[in-house]
Formats: structure tokens, C-alpha cells, sequence
């Protein structure tokens, strides 16, 4: 993908598509206790372009240890610069675990996070014997097999908008535990499983807490129909335990077809899936 140089006025909305190893950090949201984030991390290589302060808007905040591949945030530039100058400029300041995959122009009502209409996770099982020293931190180590017949069986139950409290963590702040997914699909490739999650928006842990009970469904230990008793008896307490989050990454986030935003490679990069 190229990317223009072309400069875009001063008082241009912005994109951004960033990547980020989440192993390091204390989660994507600046923090007030000066624990190392993302967002700080990427806000002050964006004010090193702009030679100005810049704030960023994201599209979901990722908690400690989580990864992406396709973060958007979106911001008001306060100067002309082009694309190329957001992505090759901002990339130059940035620590080697995050990245600036594409910079564009769009309209000023586009706002990350509440333009968006539905955001898109992988979870990665490594199912390998012996857990890998190339990947720690980046997959969640399975040391049984995963059936992904029943963990696809099990999952039937979750699609369309419900009550998810007992895939919510307890320290929520949502005004409502209902959420709506859209779809539910689970591949192998080789020694990796995949669990891929679109839905219009997720509760905290929402995800890995379905990782969770999921899993134990893939390992034989609870049947497929665990989930749903899970989902139609709102207790967290009786679900399984939140997976870890090595093996979680936001891919994709949607957006209505009118803003126009480049493609987005869902991966992580070693799936080689898309």
C-alpha cells in the first residue's frame, strides 16, 4: 500500500491503523500512575510530528498484555502534514513494539470508537507439545488438543444480542451487560486454534472470559451446552477462568462503508490466514 505525501490541512481529521505487541504495557489507555501504555507511547511520537501536543481517540481499549494488529484512532490535526509524514514520522519515535500501518484524511464527524458498527478479535491456542520460546507472550499455550467441533457446537447460543454478565468482569463499568454478536468461527492451522469474534461491542474481558469456558469445552472437560447455561444463568462466578491475554488480539474494527478507510489484514502476521 502506498502512501501519499500529499499534505492535508491544518484542521484535518485523521485516521490511523496501529499495531502494537501488548506485552509490555499496562494496557492501551494512558495512565494516570505513569505505568508504561500504548496510547502515551503513540500520543507523544504523534506530537513529535506535530510539533504540538496530540490526543488520540481509539476505537476499543485494550487491557495489559492484549495485542493488535488493527487499532484505529482517530484525532484532529492541529497542522498540515501528510500521511506519509503520520506513518514514516510517527513510526521513527516509536518503541520497535508499536507501529503505524497507514494514515488517511476523513470527514470530521468520524470518530474511532463511536463511528464504529463492530470490532473483530482472534484468540490464538498453541496446541504444540512443548510451548514455544518464539511465542511467549504473543499465543495462549494449550498442553491438551482443542476439539473445535465442540467449541463451534457450543457457541450457537451466543449469537444475537443478550445478557452476557457471565462473560463480564467484575469490574465493568458498561451501563448495560447486553452486547450483540454477530459471528462466532474457529479454525486450525496447524498446531494453532483460532477463535474469531465480531460483535458491535464487548463488556471488559468479555472475550477472554469466553476463551475461558470455551476452552474447557475444547479440552472435553464441559460439554457444549455449559455455554449456554452459562449465558442463561448470568453468573460469573460459575464460568471458567479468564484466559490469559497473550493470546488475544483486536483485528479489525468496522466501519460504515460512506468513510471510506483503507483494508484492513486481520492477523497476527504469523497465521498467514488472510
Amino acid at each position: 500500500m502506498s502512501i501519499s505525501d500529499q499534505a492535508l490541512p491544518a484542521g484535518q481529521r485523521i485516521a490511523l491503523s496501529v499495531e502494537y505487541d501488548g506485552s509490555e504495557f499496562h494496557g492501551w489507555q494512558r495512565q494516570a500512575s505513569g505505568q508504561i501504555s500504548v496510547q502515551e507511547c503513540l500520543e507523544n511520537a504523534l506530537s513529535s510530528v506535530a510539533n504540538t501536543e496530540i490526543r488520540v481517540a481509539c476505537a476499543g481499549r485494550t487491557d495489559a498484555g492484549v495485542h493488535a494488529t488493527n487499532q484505529i484512532v482517530s484525532f484532529e490535526s492541529p497542522v498540515a502534514r501528510s500521511p506519509k509524514a503520520w506513518v514514516m514520522g510517527g513510526n521513527a519515535s516509536l518503541p520497535p513494539q508499536v507501529r503505524v500501518n497507514w494514515a488517511c484524511g476523513v470527514s470530521a464527524d468520524f470518530h474511532a470508537r463511536f463511528s464504529a458498527v463492530s470490532r473483530t478479535y482472534r484468540y490464538v491456542w498453541n496446541t504444540q507439545a512443548i510451548r514455544s520460546t518464539t511465542l511467549y507472550r504473543k499465543v495462549t499455550w494449550s498442553r491438551n488438543d482443542l476439539d473445535i467441533d465442540a467449541m463451534q457446537q457450543s457457541v450457537a447460543c451466543l449469537i444475537g444480542e443478550h445478557d452476557f454478565s457471565a462473560f463480564r468482569a467484575a469490574s465493568c463499568q458498561s451501563n448495560s451487560p447486553c452486547r450483540r454478536i454477530d459471528e462466532i468461527s474457529f479454525l486450525r492451522q496447524g498446531s494453532f486454534v483460532v477463535m474469531e469474534i465480531t460483535a458491535n461491542a464487548f463488556l471488559h474481558h468479555m472475550v477472554r472470559n469466553l476463551a475461558g469456558s470455551i476452552g474447557m469445552v475444547g479440552r472435553h472437560l464441559k460439554p457444549p451446552a455449559w455455554i449456554a447455561e452459562l449465558l442463561e444463568g448470568c453468573n460469573r462466578s460459575v464460568a471458567a477462568d479468564t484466559a490469559p491475554p497473550d493470546g488475544l488480539y483486536l483485528v479489525g474494527v468496522g466501519y460504515p462503508p460512506a468513510y471510506n478507510l483503507p483494508n484492513q489484514v486481520k492477523g497476527p502476521i504469523f497465521l498467514c490466514l488472510d
